[in-house]
């Protein structure tokens, strides 16, 4: 393995994916069987200026620069001091949504404005009533909309508007594209075309008619592609910003940008339709593929692409294992405390497991995760609670499993809708994230929640830069001219469905009652909200 790894670098065949994540930029190169074989990464985080999320332009490049350096160590350390000299492929991707609007002489006009940032809100309450299409606060035409209703003079030199993946894969080969999963977080795509919904850019361009602006809004957006769709090669130019030793030669074909949501679905192989996705890990999000559009808009549900064109119903949640994780940290210090050695996974296993014999609707006990606001339960804010009364079950097991319960409890609110109003229909989910790393305890938990088996996979941990490179390899090595989902069932996870666990009627059931307690209580945390 090491010594075919080594020479798959050596020939070039390697192909190279790169991520950047909220506090990670991370690299993965992958061989010709689409397995990992080395990696790198860059811790970063955002800044909040003037009131607003974002990451500056010089700690793109510098974190990209020391990412793709850490990676080449790697390579180094590995494979007896080799370099990478060139590649088969490479694929960009980055968390999704936000605004980064640049003038004429590719300057940028105001700093990145995150998927974080929930300044838009009047804009997505007009977007979704004019579009009659649910719009998040996190979209690039939220953002976009919010500049023109606060007036802010940039708006009229603008002559390009993209994601950070787009960004990043422009300033690397020249060309303004996008792939299909991260562009349906800009605008809406028209499944039918697979390109933005030509009836909402018209109802935005009217709508911005009166003032006049130099621009029509399908001028500044990036071309839309599907996976394996050609988007150019990297220049020398980008060779020299991701590489700075000089080493990376250019030419190398790059695949078309997505978001972290699409490549998330590519690493779990849920791209198909009825097939779908959840990651739960400080938030959490569900991505179910549909078979059709639903019958209406919802405000809970997000409507996105997967990486080759087909609808997502998305259901995000800002908060998920931050509360559970706070309790565990409790449980570690009192353990510090009797002088017993600390090993956490170990904490974990012993209370994620004691969970399962608790009382399957936990035996009364109540608890809100909310260390933030939570947009699908209708609060701006969140105050972690934990509630009981005199005459519930409090005891360690119950105690644990409300807490795990919480943690995807807002996400069952959001999926109860797609599959009990809208009856959509699921073949296979996959989880990933830190909530399922205690074996079978996260997945027997979101089961029930849902009440629809979850797999979890081996090579889910691999994240989105195995996703993206992933895409990489679909562009070049694509020699049958399979489907993407074809090309994954195939060629990487050739049918491992990795493990099932199904929902139990008794746990399904208690999680049906405790959720409707939980619904009733949500005044509670609004009151929290109020006092402090």
């Amino acid at each position: 393995m090491k010594l075919d790894a080594k020479s798959t670098i050596e020939t070039g065949k390697a192909i190279l994916g790169i991520e950047l994540g909220s506090t990670r930029i991370k690299a993965v190169l992958i061989d010709r069987e689409n397995r990992p074989i080395a990696q790198g990464s860059h811790t970063w985080e955002n800044q909040l200026v003037d009131g607003l999320w974002t990451y500056s332009i010089e700690s793109i490049w510098s974190g990209l620069q020391d990412c793709y350096a850490d990676l080449r160590s790697n390579v180094k350390k590995l494979y007896d001091g080799i370099e990478i000299e060139s590649l088969a492929a490479i694929g960009v991707s980055a968390m999704m949504h936000g605004y980064m609007p640049f003038n004429e002489k590719e300057e940028i006009l105001v700093p990145f404005r995150t998927w974080r940032n929930t300044n838009t809100g009047r804009a997505a309450a007009e977007l979704s009533e004019l579009f009659v299409y649910n719009i998040p606060l996190r979209w690039s035409i939220s953002h976009l909309y919010q500049a023109i209703l606060n007036n802010e003079t940039h708006v009229k030199d603008i002559k390009f508007l993209t994601t950070l993946a787009g960004y990043v894969h422009w300033q690397i080969t020249g060309e303004k594209v996008l792939g299909i999963g991260d562009a349906s977080g800009m605008l809406p795509i028209d499944p039918a075309t697979n390109n933005y919904s030509a009836e909402m850019v018209e109802k935005f361009d009217n709508l911005i008619a009166p003032k006049e602006y130099n621009w029509k809004l399908e001028d500044i957006l990036p071309k839309v592609l599907s996976a394996g769709e050609n988007a150019g090669v990297l220049t020398p130019e980008g060779s020299r910003k991701l590489d700075v030793s000089g080493h990376l030669k250019a030419g190398i074909p790059v695949c078309p940008p997505e978001g972290d949501a699409g490549t998330g679905m590519v690493a779990t192989n849920a791209v198909k339709q009825r097939t779908g996705n959840v990651s739960a890990g400080t938030s959490s999000f569900s991505m179910i593929v549909l078979e059709k559009e639903l019958s209406k808009p919802y405000e809970m549900i997000d409507m996105v692409t997967t990486p080759d064109g087909s609808l997502v119903a998305m259901v995000h949640c800002n908060n998920c294992t931050s509360d559970l994780n706070a309790w565990v940290n409790l449980f570690k210090e009192y353990q510090e405390l009797l002088g017993i050695p600390v090993n956490m996974d170990e904490i974990y296993s012993k209370l994620y497991n004691i969970a399962l014999t608790g009382d399957t609707d936990c035996g009364g006990l109540l608890s809100y995760n909310y260390i933030s606001g939570e947009p699908v339960t209708g609060l701006a804010e969140g105050r972690p609670l934990f509630i009981r009364s005199a005459n519930d079950k409090f005891s360690l097991a119950n105690f644990m499993r409300t807490h795990l319960y919480a943690s995807v409890g807002v996400l069952k609110i959001g999926n109860d809708i797609l599959f009990n109003d809208e009856k959509v229909k699921v073949d296979r989910i996959t989880g990933h994230g830190g909530l399922f790393r205690t074996k079978g305890v996260g997945q027997r938990i979101l089961a029930a929640a849902i009440n629809s088996p979850i797999s979890v996979m081996e090579t889910a941990g691999e994240g989105g830069a195995w996703g993206i490179a992933l895409l990489g390899s679909y562009l070049v090595n694509n020699e049958k001219k399979q489907s993407l989902a074809d090309f994954l069932d195939e060629n990487v996870f050739a049918g491992d469905a990795g493990i099932e666990v199904s929902p139990t009627p008794e746990d399904v059931a208690g999680f049906n009652a405790y959720i409707e307690s939980y619904k009733a209580g949500l005044p509670i945390e609004e009151a929290a909200v109020r006092f402090k």
